[in-house]
């Protein structure tokens, strides 16, 4: 793998403008970008996971543009703590990260790169989601995702390289993946890291999610 000088690359705060809403991001664009890679993160999370963050950072290194953004807003945030209502909102945050999506193809520092999606949790179902509906993105990354509460119909329409990537102690988690996987058209990978739980804290899992997930953009990208 080609290893960019990301030194000193600061992510820019941005705004993406939805119209109804605002939703904060960071937008990282490392010199002579060859594509750009949106982060999905699932319920309770948001741009600042640290997960995601060391993940982008790899990526980034490997010369790819990051965008993490928050999906919902902070009131919106707020009353979710105490309501729960838009945690499994897949079609809400679909139509999220297809109207960031437009956002990032029209900005001047990404405009023209190739777009990819990486998923966690309920994300990844986001990711696929929006993946059926934007032909243009070129992969897809689901970090123990939630691939089986992508809509059945988005779900046939994928086509693009799907990589899956499970703690192979995440049983319920890998079931639902390898269920979901019979039901895609699209080509379509699985990936399991011996020993890693849900959220990939044990000594060196995330840096194998890294590596996995950056090999995939690399690849398609």
């Amino acid at each position: 793998m080609n290893e960019t000088s990301t030194q000193g690359l600061i992510p820019t705060s941005v705004q993406i403008d939805l119209g109804s809403v605002r939703l904060e991001g960071d937008l990282a664009v490392p010199e002579n970008a060859r594509g750009v890679v949106l982060f999905v993160h699932g319920s309770g999370s948001g741009r600042r996971s640290t997960r995601n963050r060391r993940v982008a950072e790899c990526l980034q290194a490997g010369g790819l543009a990051t965008l993490l953004f928050d999906l919902l807003t902070e009131a919106e945030e707020f009353e979710e703590r105490h309501t729960g209502h838009l945690r499994f909102d897949i079609d809400l945050l679909i139509g999220r990260l297809v109207a960031a999506t437009e956002w990032v193809e029209a900005r001047a520092e990404t405009r023209g790169l190739k777009v990819a999606y990486f998923g966690a949790s309920t994300g990844g179902a986001a990711a696929l989601g929006a993946a059926a509906e934007r032909p243009e993105v070129a992969a897809v990354v689901s970090r123990g995702g939630r691939p089986d509460l992508t809509p059945d119909a988005s779900l046939a329409c994928v086509q693009a390289p799907t990589l899956l990537i499970v703690g192979g102690a995440d049983a319920p988690v890998l079931s639902m993946n390898r269920r979901t996987m019979a039901r895609m058209k699209g080509p379509v990978a699985l990936e399991v890291v011996p020993g890693a739980s849900h959220l990939f804290e044990e000594p060196g899992a995330l840096e194998q999610v890294a590596k996995l997930a950056r090999a995939w953009f690399e690849l398609h990208l």
